[in-house]
């Protein structure tokens, strides 16, 4: 038995490596129930005197059976809802290496800021007069995003990363009909976020695929030979899924402008060139800005998001109400019964009111405390860390574009070289094991079983070097064909899931165990 240093024993090497308990716990590791299964009948947190005998007025509509909902008490109900989440993985807790979604911590400073009255509490259909300092942020904040995209105008209203897209080529297709001609085709290369040619058909346009190089790079010349006059638009991620910098960026946006068509951008990776790079500068016409992603704001599971979408000077005109503008000392909303004629060609409005406060309120608080310096830094370092990663892991993982040069903000590894049938969902389930949550996987589509790793800025180097170090030991176990592995997760709340049977066939309402056996 080895000691600690205070002399307490620790764990005596021959200890069995899973003991069944009468509780079905595992030390802090909790077998909760679901709350339905924790059902007083009858019981109740709280006490509520006899409904008065009055006659009624629902017209035959009356409930006649319980309402199913569970009994339980107010210690109950903390104690359970405090156990699930001890089970949740969090960015508080460790590293979340989601590719392409920019995990990052969130600066409890922003947190403090968008609570403040005056941001939180107010209201869309307040006065002007009264929401002045809401008006000025919302100015201040879009000022911020022109200045470091290099771009001429913001929308601030669209509510996410899919919902600026449709925002910019929205703007695209008004500004082609202004000019004459029907154009109905967009081009996505096969390099860009899977929502863009998502967001293409939604809007209506036929939606065809350009290649990439073996280098992981739009094929230039692929595209070229593809523009003609029924191209309205090119979809470009720069930097692209595969975590690459397009370095041809300025000739794709000559060749797409010389044939009449326009240049979208999805921003969604701007971290990793936040202070470096202007889109502005590479002929960009359109791009959304997640604010979720890049000026760090907890987002996932739905919620919450912001996706400004910048301009340039041609795209303007078509910009979509409403939006702020300064007024001499004065911030007026520009919307439909005011924007007169120096704002009469909008293709119209994205949302009911102006935006997200919350959101503008946090990315205003981390650009203000990070300055023009600390942006850059932020996108240096997120560069850093991810080549330190892509440098650290290619020699046991297949790092298929390892040789195209620097990695951007996300390194992309394969399951190339597993053995024993062993795949990119055996090596994510045994990261489990190890404490982690799983990277992105099977996406790009680019490359067969994808693995795409983002690390972030904040991550410090001991953090990184932990991660590196599970995903070495379950990629060596991968690569030996450890048929355990098939197993994992053993360490987890649950064992391994069916997924594929979860997706197609998913239980979303709880039925009692009579009910559910009548009903197969």
């Amino acid at each position: 038995m080895s000691m600690n240093r205070e002399g307490r024993a620790t764990r005596p090497e021959s200890a069995e490596a899973s003991v069944d308990t009468w509780t079905g716990n595992r030390a802090l590791m909790l077998e909760e129930p679901l709350i339905f299964e924790m059902d007083a009948r009858g019981g109740t947190g709280v006490d509520f005197a006899g409904a008065p005998k009055v006659k009624s007025r629902l017209g035959g509509l009356e409930r006649r059976r319980d309402v199913g909902l569970p009994g339980l008490s107010e210690p109950q109900t903390v104690r359970h809802y405090t156990r699930l989440s001890r089970q949740n993985y969090a960015i508080d807790l460790g590293l979340f290496p989601l590719g392409s979604c920019t995990m990052k911590h969130n600066p409890r400073l922003n947190e403090r800021i968008a609570r403040l009255p005056g941001f939180a509490d107010i209201h869309p259909l307040q006065p002007a007069d009264t929401v002045q300092g809401a008006y000025r942020l919302i100015h201040d904040l879009g000022e911020w995003l022109i200045k470091l995209t290099g771009m001429h105008s913001v929308a601030m209203s669209p509510k996410a990363g899919a919902h600026g897209e449709l925002c910019g080529l929205l703007a695209i297709r008004s500004a082609l009909e202004a000019r004459g001609g029907k154009r109905e085709v967009v081009l996505v290369p096969e390099s860009a976020h899977g929502t863009n040619p998502a967001t293409a058909a939604f809007a209506g346009y036929r939606v065809e695929n350009i290649p990439a190089t073996e280098r992981g790079r739009v094929d230039l010349a692929a595209l070229k030979a593809r523009l003609g006059p029924d191209v309205a638009a090119v979809m470009i991620t720069n930097p692209n899924t595969c975590g690459l910098f397009e370095p041809d960026m300025t000739e794709i946006s000559r060749a797409v402008h010389d044939s009449g068509a326009l240049v979208y951008c999805d921003g969604a990776n701007f971290n990793a060139i936040v202070g470096r790079v202007r889109p502005g500068d590479l002929g960009i016409d359109a791009m959304h800005i997640n604010l979720h992603k890049t000026f760090s704001t907890p987002h996932g599971g739905g919620g919450p998001g912001s996706g400004p979408v910048v301009f340039s000077e041609a795209l303007t005109p078509f910009a979509p109400l409403p939006f702020v503008e300064k007024q001499n000392d004065h911030y007026a909303l520009i919307e439909e019964e005011t924007a007169e004629d120096h704002h009469a060609r909008s293709f119209g409005r994205m949302t009911a009111f102006h935006g997200q406060m919350g959101m503008f309120t946090r990315a205003l608080s981390y650009i203000l405390s990070h300055g023009a310096d600390g942006l850059r830094q932020v996108a240096e370092d997120a560069v850093l860390n991810a080549n330190y990663m892509l440098r650290q892991l290619e020699d046991v993982l297949d790092a298929p574009y390892g040789k195209s040069g620097p990695c951007m903000h996300e390194a992309l590894f394969s399951d190339k070289g597993f053995e024993g049938g062993l795949s990119t969902l055996d090596l994510a389930k045994g990261l489990i094991d190890e404490g982690f949550h799983p990277m992105t996987m099977y996406f790009p589509l680019v490359v067969h079983g994808a693995m795409l790793v983002e690390p972030t800025e904040t991550e410090s180097k001991a953090a990184l070097d932990q991660f590196i170090g599970a995903m070495r030991s379950v990629a060596e176990r991968a690569k030996a064909g450890d048929p355990s592995l098939k197993a994992a997760p053993v360490h987890a709340p649950r064992r391994r899931l069916d997924e594929t049977l979860a997706a197609r066939k998913p239980v979303l309402v709880y039925k009692e165990p009579e009910q559910a056996q009548a009903a197969e």
